[in-house]
């Protein structure tokens, strides 16, 4: 692998270093630090938008719906939760064409954009009392925003990612996705218990839950205008320079998403068991120990952040090795390892502090090994012309259909059948997605060191 070296100009002023990418090659003018700032920045903000929405469900629940049945009110915010996620397909399309027809540059910058837009939203949203079920329409609205978003969101940050990351360490490099997210999701997780621990209860319930999404609409202005100012990968410019030399129309992108049909078929095998265990362990599991265990909420909310760092440690340890020995086996430790510990882990969860961290961090270590590498696996699975929209609807559909619908199972089950028969049952439907997946990495081919040009 070469590396370009940049001269230093007359001045004495050190050029930016390069950022290296997939074949050797640099992004000019632009700093590897730049580059993983932009990503990792807006990637933070998108989930930080997204999850803080869980951590926060109880209070929600409270003020923009009907407090006369408090399950019923929260089932519905959880509800609400899952539609966010049906308009996830229709963003990931969205931003798939313009990640592959104007760049991936442009589909991240407008996807957090976007996301900010829904938290500025719930962020002065009228509450019940005032506006009755207008409330929960405005509520519904700014998750349908935000749904489209990060359906746009992680197919062209992660193609982004991928395609300027040096081949020998793409698994390393893509850690930088959930590292990121998850850093969002422990800053959304962090302001909660601090609030929880400042504030009154009537407070939080008054205002205090607004605070978050107000931070994170300003955090997006933020991380909009750094998106804003990253370069083009060199991939996709290279291909829309071959596309402008040939001056002839290529076939079209429906016509090679279905030549590409079985990597789509993968997408949604690999993601339908590992979004669900994802989606419950790391985000929704303290909101669970709050509504249904009566668990203290700062004390949850504490523990999430603490089990949440030992999946953000164990990231790059898995990257790393997916590296060295593969994509696969590395996979089907993360499900495997996933589907043996469902039971007994939560089985453990039954309202003390110290059951809680011990469940989150063991299923996070085994997750991390899933997450780490994902969105380098994803992008190998696909052609440069298609790759943002070829993994954008297919990831799309399976995290709406499984993620989107986990934390409402998972209270609904409990609400419809008791505790602890409701937690055993959404345990069995859990292993069975993750045995699915783990059939899809099973047959999978290993794509590791895999060149993304063409």
């Amino acid at each position: 692998m070469s590396i370009k070296v940049q001269q230093v100009p007359s001045g004495g002023h050190q050029a930016p270093q390069p950022t290296i990418t997939s074949n050797g090659h640099s992004v000019p003018g632009q700093s590897t630090v730049k580059t993983l700032l932009g990503i990792g920045a807006g990637n933070a903000v998108e989930w930080f938008d997204w999850a803080i929405y869980a951590t926060f469900a109880s209070f929600i629940s409270g003020q923009l719906f009907s407090k006369a049945d408090p399950t019923s009110a929260f089932l519905a915010t959880m509800a609400i939760f899952a539609v966010g996620f049906v308009a996830r397909p229709f963003g990931g399309a969205f931003f798939g064409l313009i990640g592959d027809k104007v760049g991936r540059k442009a589909a991240m910058t407008m996807a957090v954009g976007l996301a900010s837009v829904g938290s500025l939203i719930i962020a002065i949203t009228p509450t019940y009392s005032s506006i009755g079920a207008g409330a929960s329409l405005i509520l519904l609205v700014a998750r349908l925003l935000q749904g489209l978003a990060h359906g746009g969101e992680m197919p062209s940050a992660q193609t982004y990612l991928a395609e300027v990351a040096p081949a020998p360490k793409r698994g390393f490099y893509s850690t930088l996705m959930y590292f990121s997210g998850t850093a969002g999701i422990v800053a959304g997780t962090l302001l909660g218990a601090i609030l929880t621990v400042t504030l009154t209860k009537e407070q939080m319930g008054a205002f205090g839950w607004r605070i978050p999404f107000a931070v994170g609409a300003l955090m997006g202005l933020y991380t909009l205008i750094m998106r804003s100012r990253l370069k083009e990968t060199e991939q996709f410019e290279e291909q829309k320079s071959a596309k402008a030399a040939a001056a002839t129309k290529g076939p079209s992108v429906f016509s090679q998403i279905m030549a590409n049909w079985r990597q789509a078929v993968r997408v949604i095998g690999l993601t339908v068991g590992l979004t669900v265990v994802y989606y419950i362990w790391s985000v929704s599991t303290p909101a669970y120990a709050i509504a249904n265990l009566k668990m203290d909420p700062a004390t949850a909310l504490w523990t999430g952040v603490a089990a949440n760092l030992v999946f953000m440690t164990a990231l790059p340890f898995w990257g790393k090795l997916s590296d060295r020995i593969g994509r696969r086996p590395v996979l089907l430790i993360s499900a495997l390892g996933a589907a043996a510990l469902q039971f007994p882990m939560s089985s453990l969860v039954r309202g003390e502090a110290w059951q809680l961290f011990v469940a989150m961090s063991v299923m996070l270590i085994f997750i991390a090994a899933s997450a780490s590498i994902v969105p380098a696996v994803y992008a190998e699975l696909f052609p440069t012309a298609i790759r943002t929209i070829g993994v954008a609807i297919p990831y799309a559909i399976a995290v709406a259909a499984f993620g989107g619908t986990a934390a409402f199972l998972q209270a609904g089950f409990n609400a419809w059948f008791g505790i602890p028969t409701g937690g055993t049952i959404f345990a069995i439907y859990s292993i069975v997605l993750l045995l699915i997946s783990a059939l899809t990495i099973y047959k999978m081919p290993e794509s590791v060191g895999k060149d993304l040009r063409g």
